[in-house]
Parts: structure tokens; sequence; C-alpha cells
């Protein structure tokens, strides 16, 4: 393989914002924003949205997603005059 062509590979934090869950991976994915996590290292944090922590496939509940925004949005752009 080429030397310097590719991402690197190192551990990351992803921090699920719905459920305050947190977890250490490894990805090429980096970050700004750090976080000190229990074994006293920091590392990058990237914050996500869902995980299976807060996804109602796993946790079994319902989840309120506000869609009148988005609705409202395309009935506009798509109106016939």
């Amino acid at each position: 393989m080429k030397k310097g062509i590719h991402p690197e590979y190192k551990d990351v934090v992803f921090y699920d914002t719905q459920s305050d869950h947190k977890f250490l991976t490894k990805s090429t994915m980096t970050s700004d924003e750090t976080i000190k996590m229990e074994d006293g290292k920091e590392y990058p944090m990237i914050k996500i949205e869902v995980s299976s922590a807060s996804h109602p496939f796993y946790t079994g509940k319902k989840i309120f997603v506000d869609t009148a925004g988005r609705v409202e949005k395309f009935n506009k752009r798509y109106k016939k005059n």
C-alpha cells in the first residue's frame, strides 16, 4: 500500500445526544471536540443523534420526530400555481 494516502485510524468516542450514551471505538472520523473517559484519557468526540441506545427498534420506545416543518416545506416547494 502507498504511504500517506490513508486516513489515520484511531480511538474515537461517539456520544448519543438523545440518550447521553457514550461508546469508545475506532474510526477515521475527526473532531475538534474532545471528552475525557473513565480510563482518564482524552479522545475526540463525535456527536450523533441516534444509536442503539436511543433507536426505537432497540429500545421499544417511540420517539416523536417533528415532521410538520418538512411536510410544509415540501408542499410549499412543489405546490402547483
